[in-house]
């Protein structure tokens, strides 16, 4: 449970220091390249959920948050009864992930409004202003700022032709529920096909730990 508790922790840091210092330093809309042409700092703000994607206005984001919180609880239930179940930590680890990634959104959207002025495409935000925030408790915007334009499809290809290839733009909680999800589909492939036989599936570790004992 502890190293799974890093985890989540390390990933909400990194998450949450990344979108302060944006909010807190750039206006919407700038950029400035990282990596030459193809990785980007792009400082936008969404109102649902990951990529950029929305749902719904004002009640779309209380329902979008509400489900959020649900969804982490279950996975740190998730998360406790695995450890409990003395679970390997690779399964575990990609649940983390997935948790990290949902609270780090989640914290977005229930304060960051309450805490932030209004970032424009001509004024950076304040941290605690003095008129209060740009709107209330669960109405925040989330912060998006990593930007992958790996390259442009030549304007004779059909149907895509000028689009760039992979144009959202996402944030580091949004990474690490892709790669938990990715994670636990490759690399803990067993886990998932066995996640209804829990108890077989400790009994099998648990043996193979014994095995490999002298």
């Amino acid at each position: 449970m502890r190293k799974s508790l890093i985890v989540i922790f390390l990933v909400l840091l990194i998450d949450q220091i990344s979108k302060f210092w944006i909010k807190t330093s750039m206006t919407i809309g700038e950029s400035f390249p990282v990596l030459g042409d193809w990785f980007h700092i792009y400082f936008i703000e969404n109102n649902g959920m990951a990529f950029g994607w929305e749902f719904g206005a004002e009640f779309g984001k209380i329902a979008l948050g509400i489900f959020r919180i649900i969804a982490v609880a279950l996975f740190f239930y998730l998360i406790y009864y695995l450890d409990k179940k003395k679970v390997k930590f690779g399964p575990l680890f990609g649940i983390s992930l997935i948790t990290a990634g949902a609270l780090g959104n989640i914290i977005d959207g229930m304060f960051y409004g309450m805490i932030f002025s209004e970032s424009t495409f001509t004024q950076v935000a304040t941290l605690f202003p003095d008129g209060g925030g740009y709107a209330g408790f669960m109405q925040g915007k989330v912060v998006d700022m990593l930007y992958f334009p790996l390259f442009t499809f030549p304007e004779w290809i059909p149907f895509f032709g000028g689009q760039i290839f992979f144009s959202p733009i996402f944030n580091i909680a949004d990474s690490a529920i892709t790669i938990g999800f990715l994670y636990l589909l490759l690399f803990q492939w067993n886990f998932l096909k066995n996640i209804d036989n829990l108890d077989a599936l400790s009994n099998t570790e648990e043996k193979n730990i014994q095995k490999q004992q002298p």
